[in-house]
């Protein structure tokens, strides 16, 4: 937006059109103590010329060469370099929100597509136009529940992610839904069944997971909707790490899943804005918060493509309302359906086979160091997983950023049970020579620069 600067004899028009004699008039009802009195102490202002070498001097000082083994809902993966070149076409970029749907078709069929790809993937009949992440996309799946079942209580599995079980804790208070957390199995990393069919009661509306947990490990989701089903109660799987859907087999038992999309093509951006969806069978669909495209043909016969089954004014009617969420993250879901595209069935099927050879080769190799343990190390698990050292993660941590590499989150704080334990992930971003180079420091052998 340009800055159009005023003139004194203007700023003198605009206070005489209000009655005020001077600026500081503006500000009486600030008492004088807290108004500024003086001129504020930063820096002159720079030309043109100067403001870019100060910005070059700054992005030099960004880290660089680092080798990065973070997970933890947060997946880095390769970009195509197409996805920011259509995303940031004016009428993609600058669009809201597609209420008319004669001037967003393009808008209207990217969203449809999204939709048709997830449910592909997923195993579910529908799914929404996206939510803000994850996190809210499980939360707003509890409270879909609770509405389809009459019931109010809700479990968790504690192997889902802490942060997303903290929104989850946030929405469930102010809206009254009491939720309790199952536990895991220490020696598989799995939510333990027998705890969870003891908790299962007429009264539960949801039991909610995610595959795969935290812990990297993939549930057994039809043994879990078996538990749920059985008492009445609908099951919710959440998957954070959306490239699993290419080689493990669909949560189709699920009856709602929430899913964040950003593993497809959406850059981490320093935690966000990612791309939350919920997909679910056909006869939840007027449950289903969010926006839904649909595909239909005009007078001529021509397709088109409209909003569907729930309008603007359901969200903005607190009465009639089936969420918060008003609007959707069309830029962000686009990102991801451009990445879909471009990879293709064949493609995401390679892409999570990489990441599976690569946690696989990283996990045993790193394991193989003096005083490390992989946990969970008979179950399955696609690119996350677990080790255990003898080493405190604050000060491995250490010594691997000494090397540029950026090792495990520590675990400690949501799990101290585990002791010194970190979640590490591969991706396919992670080559042989930067897992070796992580190996040695763990073994103490000098990298060489």
């Amino acid at each position: 937006m340009r800055y159009l600067p005023k003139s004194p004899a203007e700023r003198l028009d605009m206070l005489d059109q209000i009655g005020a004699k001077s600026i500081d008039d503006l500000f009486t009802v600030i008492p004088a103590e807290y108004r500024l009195s003086g001129d504020m102490d930063i820096p002159r202002q720079l030309g043109e010329s100067e403001i870019i070498d100060f910005f070059k001097a700054a992005a030099a000082k960004n880290a660089i060469g680092y080798t990065s083994f973070l997970g933890a809902g947060c997946y880095r993966h390769y970009r195509p370099v197409i996805i920011d070149s259509l995303v940031q076409r004016g009428e993609f970029l600058t669009s809201y929100t597609p209420y008319q749907a004669e001037t967003t078709q393009g808008t209207l069929q990217a969203i449809f597509e999204f939709q048709t790809m997830i449910c592909e993937l997923t195993g579910m009949d529908v799914a929404n136009a996206s939510m803000y992440d994850g996190s809210t996309g499980a939360a707003e799946a509890i409270m879909m529940a609770t509405r389809i079942t009459g019931r109010s209580k809700s479990l968790v599995a504690s192997t889902v992610h802490p942060e997303y079980r903290e929104v989850m804790a946030t929405y469930a208070q102010h809206q009254g839904l009491p939720t309790q957390t199952v536990g895991y199995i220490p020696e598989t990393g799995r939510v333990d069944l027998d705890a969870l069919a003891a908790a299962i009661t007429e009264e539960t509306a949801c039991v909610l997971v995610q595959s795969p947990n935290f812990f990297g490990v993939i549930e057994d989701i039809p043994a879990i909707a078996d538990l749920a089903h059985a008492k009445g109660a609908l099951l919710i799987v959440s998957i954070a790490e959306a490239v699993s859907l290419g080689i493990v087999k669909p949560p189709a038992e699920a009856d709602i899943v929430s899913l964040e999309a950003q593993s497809f093509g959406v850059a981490i951006s320093y935690g966000g804005p990612f791309c939350g969806v919920i997909a679910t069978k056909e006869k939840y669909l007027r449950q289903m918060p969010g926006r839904l495209a649909g595909q239909t043909t005009d007078a001529d016969g021509n397709r088109g493509f409209v909003l569907t089954l729930s309008t603007r004014e359901q969200h903005i009617r607190r009465e009639k309302a089936t969420s918060n969420i008003c609007t959707n993250q069309a830029l962000v879901a686009l990102m991801a359906t451009i990445f879909l595209t471009v990879y293709g069935k064949e493609g995401i099927r390679d892409l999570a086979i990489q990441n599976l050879a690569k946690a696989d080769f990283a996990a045993k190799t790193l394991a193989a160091q003096p005083g490390t343990k992989l946990l969970f190390a008979g179950s399955p698990r696609l690119n996350e997983f677990v080790l255990q050292t003898t080493e405190s993660p604050s000060h491995l941590n250490a010594r691997l950023l000494d090397q540029k590499i950026v090792g495990g989150v520590d675990l400690s704080h949501w799990y101290p049970e585990l002791g010194n334990a970190t979640l590490w992930c591969a991706t396919e971003l992670n080559t042989r020579d930067q897992i070796e180079s992580a190996a040695n420091v763990l073994a103490g052998v000098p990298v060489e620069a």
